[in-house]
């Protein structure tokens, strides 16, 4: 069982951004990343053409509920806060992915913006240095398509290797740092997407999932047959996919506009759990637990995020935003979990094991 050890609010000083651009319904404009000591998390907002970086407090808090297990959050201070210097975009970014890289002292930070620009940066864990740029890559029509949402993912195993979808273009490009790899071509529109984790497929960097109108869509890196395209599962018809994630076991978890969290076996494709209208509105972000893959955070355009058990359809608890989301994340190796109001609020809840209880 899961519990949040505290749950913070801090607001986004207006010096530093006083209105946010609008986002799309996929909330994918947060990363997170906790400090060396756990002592403080950073978080990236983008807004804008810009990226603007934020250190809250991680401190242990009495966590008070109110109804239906909601958790009510303690107001903080922003302990620094300034803008990323980088080269910006040209048009409104769509989609961040921060990437943590084991032992090398520094993060990967992957911005895309609504053409497919894509942009990547070597930053310093502890946030002090200044922030190095990687490499830039121009979307493969230069950038004079139809602009819309764009969306990107690294892969686990490599952070060299992303891949950025384009939502009007029906296209997710492959990319070996700043040279491109392969197109793969969509039937619908597709709406997320991200690498797998499992290693059934003998290579854990090669097989990546695309949510495309109401199908989840695997693709195999190295096929040549059928475009790359490994498998096809149809949800309900009419209703669209807006998210999908992995676990470390493997499992593939999608939601969308049914309200409803299905989970997938990758070794032979069949649904291992329906928790059906989990959520009162259209879900738009999911994240698994790095403490227990049983457990899976979910986010819907209701200012809701909560957490629950997928095998037992239970929550656990949950808290609200005041204001449509403009972002949501999970830090990558640790149960931080994160999400931006258009008002300027953040929410920030770490999130533990209970006592006497082991992680699986």
């Amino acid at each position: 069982m899961l519990k949040a050890k505290s749950l913070s609010r801090v607001a986004v000083p207006p010096s530093l951004l006083d209105n946010p651009s609008p986002a799309n319904l996929q909330s994918t404009r947060l990363a997170l990343h906790v400090s060396d000591d756990g002592s403080s998390s950073w978080v990236y907002i983008a807004s804008g053409c810009q990226i603007y970086k934020l250190q809250i407090a991680l401190e242990d808090s009495l966590v008070s509920e109110g109804k239906e297990s909601l958790l009510i959050p303690v107001h903080r201070q922003v302990m620094n806060a300034f803008m990323v210097n980088r080269c910006p975009h040209r048009s409104e970014i769509q989609s961040m992915v921060l990437a943590e890289t084991e032992g090398t002292g520094y993060s990967i930070l992957g911005t895309v913006d609504s053409y497919g620009h894509l942009i990547v940066s070597k930053l310093d864990t502890n946030g002090e240095d200044v922030e190095r740029l990687t490499y830039s890559v121009l979307p493969r029509d230069c950038g004079i398509g139809e602009s819309g949402w764009a969306g990107l993912c690294f892969s686990p195993t490599q952070w060299s290797t992303a891949a950025v979808a384009r939502s009007f273009c029906k296209t997710v490009d492959v990319y070996d740092q700043d040279i491109h790899v392969r197109t793969l071509c969509t039937l619908l529109y597709p709406s997320s997407l991200n690498f797998m984790q499992s290693l059934h497929y003998g290579n854990e960097g090669s097989m990546l999932a695309v949510t495309e109108g109401c199908q989840l869509t695997i693709w195999d890196l190295r096929m040549k047959e059928n475009g790359g395209c490994a498998q096809r599962i149809c949800g309900s018809l009419g209703d669209s996919f807006y998210a999908v994630c992995s676990s470390s076991t493997g499992n593939i978890a999608v939601g969308g506009a049914d309200r409803t969290v299905t989970i997938y076996d990758p070794r032979r494709w069949s649904a291992l759990s329906r928790w059906v209208h989990c959520s009162k509105y259209e879900i738009t972000g999911l994240a698994f637990s790095s403490v227990d893959s049983n457990y899976i955070y979910i986010q819907g355009v209701d200012y809701e995020v909560f957490c629950g058990d997928w095998k037992e359809y239970s929550k656990v608890f949950s808290f609200r935003g005041d204001s449509n989301w403009l972002g949501f994340s999970k830090c990558q190796t640790r149960d931080i979990v994160g999400g931006w109001c258009d008002s300027g609020s953040i929410f920030v809840a770490d999130v533990v094991a209970k006592e006497g209880e082991t992680s699986m």
